[in-house]
């Protein structure tokens, strides 16, 4: 049986997380074993108390002090994980732990070394969210696609599942909301099988708690022309 480390950075997330703790804890059975790491990125609120009431639905809290952002987050995760498969959840329920089967069906089906998801390709379900985001996503996208000669949809999408052995957490250069790119980028130069499927998606408006802006995509869209060219 594979293993997928789960690995859930969480910032002030106390009114979400122990539900994304009880959703990503039911998609056990899926023929998967998971192992489920909770990143704390120097909270301040009741995310680390709710997480401690209830060991039973992680395997391992890692609590970061002060808050250094996702990416730091992410990475303190990855180090951490011991699993043949990486996949990030955020805490906040923008995607929904129900979509897993999704993920896992290229990998226990195909034997796929990266499984990413999709907004764009025929969603089951999806929030109507800011227009001039998928503008963004759309062009980020296509500038992948143009550099690596793939034909992902959605590269954005915050669902990357993958083999832990096609990436070091210690190659990892970036923090910022770029990581997301770097990552792909390395990977997608060293995995031979690649699927892409669609999954809901409930994106968070600004006012609950959104961080997402239009100054991002310029480190983004330079971190995937560099990763091109990078030796």
């Amino acid at each position: 049986m594979q293993t997928v480390s789960v690995i859930i950075p969480a910032y002030n997330e106390a009114d979400s997380i122990l539900k994304v703790l009880q959703a990503v804890d039911g998609q056990r059975n899926h023929g998967i074993s998971l192992e489920i790491i909770v990143v704390d990125d120097g909270s301040n609120d009741r995310t680390v108390e709710i997480v401690k009431s209830c060991p039973h639905l992680y395997s391992k809290l890692i609590e970061l002090s002060p808050n250094g952002g996702k990416g730091k987050a992410v990475k303190a995760g990855l180090e951490q994980a011991t699993g043949d498969y990486i996949l990030i959840q955020d805490a906040d329920l923008e995607y929904d732990p129900a979509d897993y089967p999704l993920l896992f069906s290229p990998v226990l089906k195909r034997d796929a070394d990266v499984v990413i998801g999709s907004r764009l390709v025929a969603p089951p379900l999806i929030r109507v969210y800011y227009f001039w985001h998928k503008v963004g996503n759309r062009a980020i996208t296509l500038l992948f696609n143009i550099m690596f000669n793939t034909t992902f949809t959605d590269i954005y999408c915050g669902y990357l599942l993958y083999r832990r052995s096609l990436l070091h957490p210690t190659e990892l250069k970036t923090v910022g909301w770029e990581q997301h790119a770097e990552m792909l980028s390395r990977l997608v130069s060293r995995a031979p099988v690649i699927y892409e499927v669609p999954i809901s998606y409930f994106g968070r408006t600004y006012s609950e708690g959104k961080k997402i802006r239009a100054r991002h995509i310029v480190p983004v869209l330079w971190q995937i022309v560099v990763r091109r060219f990078a030796r």
